[in-house]
């Protein structure tokens, strides 16, 4: 039996942080109806291309494992459904704008005279306060919540090739709903539990936010280079890009000799990981100018002979079609309108099987579930 059987949960959110963290929980082992606007639907559905059919990948990625109904919640009939289907439900998750909730009927405080046992999760863009009016989106945050800041090279600010923000706060809303339902295990009742875009970005700055509070000192964008330690970034080989990934003294002196340059571990300006902080612009073209004679398997290859974390910079095709990274996390999905298609599950060990549900055409289960649960 896996963690989350018997527990149902409503999943009211659209596009990515709410939609992925209640997939996450279809997979292990919860019922998850999805609910949408009647013709509308989540917005990632036409979020593309890429579409197969009438389907686009960026919906197909977060939407497995779940029934799916259409509610209009604006309308009284869809409330009344709704109001039925939380009395018999455990967790609510939703990112609607600050005061749409209250709007319709569907604050906690008022779920909560329906179902007292209800955790109850709402994502915002941001925290209470001056901005918590304000729409949040994944790219909007990245910029204003520091990650641009410490993402690109020199003067270039970039944001992370994916929606990272949505995706930390899909783990947070995760972790906090376990939680949650283990507290209520305990205590019989649930709770109300408010989530921002805004602060899980700023949590993920994690060691290089500490700098900033310590010294005051902004940090610089590097690339694929680390701010605290050298060398710790990725090198143009003769064929391609390689990640080296130097954690220690020591392994620094295993580069130096598969390098063929070992009297770099005994420079004083290298030798130690502070010193080699401090001379980053003299070490690396050194480096660089090495790795550049050999391919990139071959410098793969010795480095990890010698005990130095190295490897490819791999493009998508090289990742997926490399069983040792991610064959335990493929799977496949019978969709009524697709057939089978690859995708990824939740990397959690308890989530294994994953849900088989496909992706809910809209509006798809809805005669249903409300038979079932009304």
């Amino acid at each position: 039996m896996k963690p989350l059987s018997g527990i149902r949960v409503l999943d009211l959110s659209r596009i990515l942080a709410g939609p992925l963290a209640a997939m996450w929980m279809a997979d292990l082992g919860a019922e998850v109806i999805k609910v949408e606007r009647p013709g509308v639907g989540d917005e990632t559905r036409r979020w593309g291309p890429p579409f197969v059919g009438s389907q686009s990948a960026y919906f197909l990625a977060v939407n497995r494992g779940k029934y799916g109904i259409a509610l209009d919640l604006a309308a009284t009939g869809g409330r009344e459904a709704l109001c039925h289907l939380i009395r018999e439900s455990d967790v609510l998750i939703h990112n609607f704008l600050p005061g749409t909730a209250d709007r319709l009927g569907l604050s906690y405080p008022e779920l909560k005279e329906l179902n007292p046992k209800l955790v109850y999760v709402s994502i915002s863009g941001f925290p209470p306060g001056p901005y918590h009016e304000r729409p949040g989106f994944d790219a909007l945050i990245q910029a204003m919540g520091g990650l641009m800041a410490i993402t690109g090279e020199g003067e270039r600010p970039v944001k992370v090739g994916v929606a990272i923000v949505d995706i930390l706060c899909a783990w947070a809303a995760l972790a906090v709903t376990l939680a949650a339902l283990l507290s209520r295990a305990r205590s019989g009742e649930g709770e109300e539990i408010a989530l921002s875009l805004m602060e899980c970005s700023v949590a993920a700055l994690a060691n290089v936010g500490q700098a900033f509070l310590l010294t005051g000192e902004e940090p610089r964008r590097l690339g694929t280079a680390h701010p605290h330690i050298v060398p710790y970034q990725a090198f143009p080989t003769a064929d391609g890009l390689l990640m080296v990934a130097v954690g220690t003294d020591g392994q620094f002196r295993a580069l130096c000799h598969v390098l063929g340059r070992p009297e770099l571990a005994r420079d004083p300006r290298f030798a130690a990981n502070p010193a080699r902080v401090a001379h980053r612009e003299e070490l690396i073209p050194i480096l660089e100018d090495v790795f550049r004679k050999r391919p990139r398997a071959e410098w793969v290859e010795r480095l990890l002979a010698a005990g130095v974390p190295a490897g490819p910079v791999n493009s998508l095709s090289e990742l997926f079609g490399d069983p040792g990274l991610v064959g335990g996390l493929l799977t496949e999905v019978e969709h009524p309108q697709l057939g089978r298609y690859p995708t990824v599950r939740c990397p959690l060990p308890q989530a294994n099987p994953p849900s088989p549900l496909p992706p809910p055409l809209l509006g798809e289960h809805t005669r249903d579930i409300l038979a079932r649960l009304t």
